[in-house]
């Protein structure tokens, strides 16, 4: 069922939920951009150019980490960004049928089905984006694992209401944590700092989008619908952060794969980067009662808390 105008509509939507929209719609007028011009997909790649900030890196602060030569951790920084924006297209994808889905038979006059397809439009040219990003850097496509592929298809077909905007801020606030050091590394490849810049700037909006739609949802909802919402939303998380570097990016770099990955696990500061990089989020699930002891549980499984 449709909601008209600025009264309140099906899920509590009110004009003061307009108005967002509105300031939303204002700033994707003013500050967007096309990255088929923005960034020089021409340029020849540096040698020495990393994929992302060293210290991004799932190895970076291991024993392994010491021991790789510079050709090394150049490679494997390129894969590793590319997983990750392989990543992100997989799950932009998920978030552009969640979104349509959502929008299905709103009013096309209301400024938040004016802006969920300007979203769209943004996702759609991000993915974009990230596959010619990859096509540049010479990386091939590192897909999800199947279990989590169907995963992802179950989610994209079933999740609504909060929890489908709690799966979608989940992966937008993670990767804007990280992007944001990406497009200031000064041995990051200027394709990636561009690609970054670009993705931090417009998914600002789609973030401010996301929790906006998540608090109406959850008007007057009770503590059973906040709990089973939070604890969804955890698992999506799990999903999206367990996903985010695909094992055969250790190969890639002529490492040993099972060495590597007993010592990301066992890697501190990747922990702690991962922790800094969701706090902001952390403190917005808690504020909306989305943080209870099983999410929290799930949330640790991940080094997110």
């Amino acid at each position: 069922m449709a909601h008209f105008g600025t009264a309140t509509g099906i899920h509590g939507h009110t004009s003061a939920d307009d108005d967002v929209s509105k300031r939303l719609l204002d700033s994707a007028a003013t500050l967007s951009y096309d990255p088929a011009t923005e960034i020089d997909w021409d340029a020849p790649l540096p040698a020495d150019g990393y994929g992302l900030n060293p210290e991004w890196s799932t190895l970076y602060g291991t024993r392994l980490w010491d021991e790789m030569t510079e050709e090394q951790r150049v490679t494997l920084t390129r894969h590793e960004v590319c997983s990750i924006m392989t990543t992100g297209i997989w799950f932009e994808m998920i978030l552009q049928q969640m979104v349509l889905r959502d929008q299905y038979l709103k009013n096309p006059a209301s400024a938040e089905f004016r802006f969920a397809l300007t979203e769209i439009a943004d996702e759609c040219r991000h993915s974009i984006m990230f596959a010619r990003a990859c096509e540049k850097m010479g990386v091939p496509q590192y897909r999800p694992a199947a279990a989590i592929a169907q995963a992802g298809r179950l989610f994209k077909a079933t999740a609504k209401g909060e929890l489908a905007y709690g799966g979608i801020l989940v992966a937008e606030e993670v990767l804007d944590v990280m992007q944001r050091d990406w497009m200031r590394g000064e041995n990051v490849l200027d394709i990636v700092r561009g690609t970054s810049r670009i993705h931090v700037v417009e998914e600002s909006r789609h973030m401010k989008f996301a929790r906006q739609e998540i608090r109406e949802r959850l008007r007057g909802a009770g503590r059973a619908r906040r709990r089973a919402a939070g604890t969804g939303v955890a698992v999506a998380a799990f999903v999206i952060v367990s996903s985010m570097v695909h094992r055969g990016v250790y190969a890639a770099a002529g490492l040993d794969t099972e060495r590597a990955l007993a010592e990301v696990r066992a890697n501190q500061h990747r922990k702690a980067m991962m922790r800094t990089s969701s706090g902001h989020l952390m403190a917005f699930l808690a504020e909306n009662g989305l943080l209870n002891r099983s999410a929290t549980a799930v949330y640790r499984r991940v080094d997110m808390i």
